[in-house]
């Protein structure tokens, strides 16, 4: 993704927000490929993913890009429904901004350049997109331009046998992006619940 120019997320996000539209209220507690995490924290994840790489886009740095994904099980507010395809869409409208993509931002508590941030984000919007279609039962075709980003970002970060997220899952070349995309993030395509 390095020197490449800027990708509109918006397509993805809204990809994620009408499959998070369709879960129902049963399938919050059902498993997801994320292994700590079921549909609602997912779900929590991908709100406060969506709030933090805005603010990366905006340069706006502080509590919401600091903090380590990792540090706490997210979960989902009473209006989550209402709430998280709002916070997608702001995602989406900070990094239409020409500026968001130049100089340093952080995310995660991770200081890195602007258009890293941005692919990481495609990244994050576009794995998570696949999980929470897999957990639930939904179809999933990702926006081909944030697909591509994803990739890009995962390929140039693994080293060896290891990726940014965990463990590489090997995947023929011959596969489809989406699954070589996957095995880079450390998943396997063919899981189910």
């Amino acid at each position: 993704m390095t020197g490449s120019t800027m990708i509109d997320l918006g397509p993805q996000a809204r990809i994620v927000a009408a499959l998070a539209q369709r879960v129902t209220d049963e399938q919050l507690t059902a498993a997801t490929p994320c292994p700590d995490y079921a549909v609602r924290h997912l779900l929590g994840h991908v709100a406060g993913l969506s709030v933090a790489f805005r603010d990366a886009a905006r340069k706006d740095l502080g509590t919401t890009t600091d903090g380590s994904p990792g540090a706490a099980l997210p979960d989902l507010g009473p209006a989550w429904r209402r709430e998280l395809p709002a916070a997608l869409d702001a995602l989406a409208e900070a990094w239409r901004d020409p500026s968001a993509w130049g100089g340093s931002t952080r995310a995660g508590g991770i200081d890195l350049p602007g258009e890293v941030a941005a692919a990481v984000a495609a990244d994050e919007l576009v794995v998570h997109g696949w999980d929470l279609a897999r957990a639930t039962g939904q179809e999933y075709t990702p926006d081909p331009e944030a697909l591509r980003a994803a990739h890009g970002f995962l390929r140039a970060a693994a080293q060896a046998d290891r990726g940014p997220f965990g463990p590489l899952v090997p995947v023929p070349e011959s596969a489809p992006l989406l699954e070589r995309t996957l095995g880079l993030s450390g998943r396997d395509p063919g899981w189910k619940p």
